[in-house]
């Protein structure tokens, strides 16, 4: 396929569309982190049920992900994207108005189930449209907007003690139902699109249980998912108590901790986005192992980085080392829609993207609420935090031990 109809205009508008939407899909579920204070003091709870917040949107996103993933397959992108956008912000909206621990569970599980469907959807459609060396390029533009909202998951704390946690939950709410208005206007399926200099071909009907066959039949993509288990426990417990036991080892205020514990992460990590995307995709050209090799050597640095933000009592070293993490996930988070193109059978990506997720969520929840279960026996999250280095340490192994199939992914651009 020719390079033009890759770097297309409409290729990169698309980006360029989801690059807010995946803003605000970090921000939306990120944001309560960094009020804990407020929504502490504003209905009662211990610190696991805290915990449980992030663990159960967690545990909905994670076992709904494959099967959005199989519809992302299946059906249009684009609308999938529209209504996950829209219903999710009209969720975030009427947290606002929970009253009591019940009813700020279920609405954290609702929004679970609704942004379910974007990622795997909006990753895969990113691909179908830039399916040469651009990939790399085109997913790591993306994630610097998920950055982009995880860094103003900060901005939580500042709206707890401006307008309120209920008043910042309405407010991000009401954005997202806009924009989701200038989704449903300009964002287009690859498909279908009429600007594209040549037209790709029309996505074939595919079965869940041909689906799993090809998937699981795959041993790297099961390398992959133990890869994403050991992540989503790492990326997990820095999103859902970093603010926190920075917050208490530094002395620091709910708005200092939560931006402390966001915005240095998210910055590194958009760098980390972007150097990854462009040096995986000029390494492609002479590695085929490239895209796996780069976010491998990147964790095997960030492991003893995150020993250091356990121990150290120094506030410079641990937010540096919090940066070594950043960095280190942005060059796995630009090349993990890529490895899942060079591994399996395409027809199958945006499926095996939602179990990936799954399988990181599900992980993840656990250990956030362990991680409150720990602070409820006065235990510190040290421990937490090293078991995260360790885990990020094994994930550098797999995948710099990672193979591709002896028969190339179907249809995957060189």
């Amino acid at each position: 396929m020719k390079i033009g109809v890759v770097t297309s205009r409409t290729a990169w508008i698309v980006v360029g569309l989801l690059w807010f939407v995946g803003l605000l899909n970090y921000l939306d579920r990120l944001v309560i982190t960094t009020m804990r204070e407020s929504v502490v003091a504003s209905v009662s709870m211990t610190e696991a049920q805290f915990g449980l917040l992030t663990s159960i949107f967690l545990w909905v996103y994670g076992v709904l992900s494959p099967s959005c993933g199989f519809l992302a397959d299946r059906f249009s992108r684009r609308r999938l994207i529209f209504f996950s956008l829209l219903v999710w912000s009209v969720v975030t909206l009427l947290t606002g108005c929970a009253q009591t621990f019940a009813q700020l569970f279920w609405a954290r599980a609702a929004m679970g189930i609704s942004e379910a469907c974007y990622l795997p959807a909006a990753l895969a459609l990113i691909a179908d449209h830039h399916r040469g060396r651009t990939r790399s390029l085109a997913t790591a533009l993306h994630g610097t907007g998920i950055y982009a909202g995880g860094a103003l998951g900060g901005v939580g704390g500042y709206l707890a003690e401006t307008i309120g946690w209920r008043g910042g939950f309405t407010l991000l709410g009401a954005i997202g139902i806009g924009y989701a208005l200038v989704l449903l206007i300009f964002l287009r399926d690859a498909d279908v699109d009429e600007s594209a200099a040549v037209h790709t071909e029309a996505r074939p009907r595919v079965g869940p249980r041909q689906a799993l066959r090809a998937l699981f039949g795959v041993p790297a993509f099961s390398a992959m998912l133990l890869v994403n288990a050991l992540v989503g426990v790492a990326n997990w417990t820095i999103y859902g108590w970093l603010p926190t036991f920075l917050g208490e080892r530094f002395h620091l205020s709910q708005s200092e901790a939560g931006f402390s514990a966001t915005v240095g992460l998210q910055v590194a990590s958009f760098l980390g986005i972007l150097c990854g995307g462009v040096l995986a995709d000029a390494w492609s050209r002479t590695s085929d192992r490239a895209r796996m090799l780069l976010p491998g050597m990147a964790y095997l640095a960030a492991a003893p980085a995150l020993l250091v933000l356990a121990t150290s009592g120094s506030e410079r070293l641990v937010l540096g080392g919090l940066a070594i993490y950043g960095l280190a996930r942005g060059f796995f988070d630009a090349n993990l829609m890529p490895i899942v193109r060079q591994t399996v059978d395409e027809r199958y990506s945006a499926t095996a993207y939602g179990f990936l997720n799954f399988i990181a969520c599900a992980t993840g929840g656990v250990m956030t609420y362990f991680s409150g279960a720990l602070r409820d026996a006065k235990i510190s999250l040290t421990i937490a935090f090293e078991i995260c280095a360790v885990g990020i340490f094994i994930s550098a192994l797999l995948l710099l031990f990672l193979k591709r199939p002896s028969q190339p992914a179907r249809h995957e651009a060189t």
